[in-house]
């Protein structure tokens, strides 16, 4: 493959609709961004991000000294937990309004970028709260710049539009996407992902693997994101084993960066459906329950409702993980059943049952995958059609193994 030639850490910068700078020591590239900033007339930025990671990772021992030496003031907000809620948003909001932040500097995974995204919106539209924009109460032109640190390879959200926070007093978890929260900046620097765990590994990789197998299989599937979904797969594939045996391998950082990446891109282009739009009530209800594991929960029920529309395409794109798979409609069961044996083999055996969920809990379940805002958007985009019956369906089969 033409991975086995890659110069880990030739820093490059990729060009999206984010100038993402990519490689091994990427973070060293704060000095031209915080230039680049200072140019801009930023003086002052809120930094949004989790309680440790973005020092623990080293990150921020670069990130400060960048912004002192270009007179950039700035304040932490470091409460973002995993699943970050708009409470959390409005506080960090109040922190950048009180240095008239001019930027927003998120530092983490998904949770503390989405967060940060929602803050620069807000600081830009003074008078609107966080549970306004994500219960999809306005819909935003301008948001301050951002710069995406990213401390994970899986969400992708350091290169695309989408952000994600749950309104805790509705148990509502949407999505919103508008232009204007592509970051302008954004730091992928596998060095970076080399301390996170086990658990962490393992989950933020699978939710790159969702991303392009709702994204190549959406109704608004493009070439693009068809092409960059099948190279996410076999990267994540290949490398994801590799990374879970040898935590600090940069090369397995590297690749799974690089794949969690470009899942950014497929879906920005061809948007998500069930497993995103299912997963958000059953996190938004038990917020302990990781994204990325929800996901891996709900794959294989997924892709058994979905084979027989999209056969073709997902015996194609499965082959790295589920091989002998022909595109044969009636393949569906095995489809799924292979999907559940691959996580098996990197470490994910948990069903809803495990986390104390029950057909009882179903009806409740589709009704938050319905009425939550936003994510009636994702199901028109399921390549069939999304119902009581078929969503009910789905979270039936993910309560235990697919039989």
């Amino acid at each position: 493959m033409w991975d086995t030639g890659m110069d880990i850490r030739d820093v490059q910068v990729i060009r999206t609709r984010t100038d993402v700078y990519f490689g091994v020591g990427a973070i060293d590239s704060i000095d031209a961004i915080a230039g680049q900033m200072a140019a801009r007339g930023i003086k002052s930025a809120l930094v949004v991000t989790g309680h440790s990671a973005y020092k623990v990772t080293g990150a921020w021992a670069k990130i400060a000294p960048a912004l002192d030496r270009v007179n950039i003031r700035y304040a932490v907000y470091d409460g973002v937990t995993p699943n970050p809620t708009t409470g959390q948003v409005d506080t960090a909001v109040a922190l950048g309004a009180d240095i008239e932040a001019g930027a927003v500097i998120a530092i983490g995974g998904g949770s503390a970028i989405d967060a940060g995204k929602g803050a620069a919106i807000l600081l830009r539209n003074p008078g609107k709260t966080a549970a306004a924009l994500f219960n999809c109460e306005f819909a935003p032109k301008e948001a301050l710049p951002i710069l995406a640190v990213n401390l994970t390879h899986g969400t992708g959200s350091e290169s695309n539009r989408f952000a994600v926070v749950t309104d805790t007093e509705k148990n509502f978890k949407p999505v919103i996407a508008f232009d204007c929260i592509y970051p302008t900046w954004a730091i992928d620097d596998p060095a970076l992902m080399a301390t996170l765990s086990e658990k962490q590994t393992r989950f933020v990789s699978i939710d790159a693997v969702n991303h392009v197998i709702e994204a190549a299989t959406s109704r608004s599937a493009n070439p693009l994101a068809v092409m960059l979904a099948s190279e996410t797969v076999k990267l994540v594939s290949k490398y994801l084993p590799l990374a879970l045996r040898e935590p600090g391998n940069l090369t397995a950082r590297y690749f799974l960066a690089y794949a969690a990446m470009i899942a950014g891109v497929a879906f920005d282009n061809s948007l998500l459906h069930y497993t995103h739009a299912l997963e958000h009530p059953l996190s938004a209800v038990r917020p302990d329950l990781a994204h990325g594991l929800g996901l891996s929960i709900l794959l294989p029920a997924v892709v058994k409702e979905i084979y027989p529309a999209r056969s073709v395409v997902l015996a194609d794109l499965l082959a790295p993980i589920v091989p002998g798979l022909t595109g044969v409609p009636g393949e569906a069961e095995k489809a799924a059943k292979g999907v559940e044996k691959w996580l098996v083999s990197v470490g994910v055996s948990e069903k809803l049952a495990d986390f104390g969920f029950t057909a009882d809990d179903v009806d409740s379940l589709v009704d938050l995958t319905l009425k939550t805002p936003s994510l009636s958007g994702l199901l028109d985009q399921a390549p069939t059609e999304a119902n009581r019956l078929s969503i009910a369906s789905i979270y039936l089969n993910s309560l235990g193994w697919i039989s």
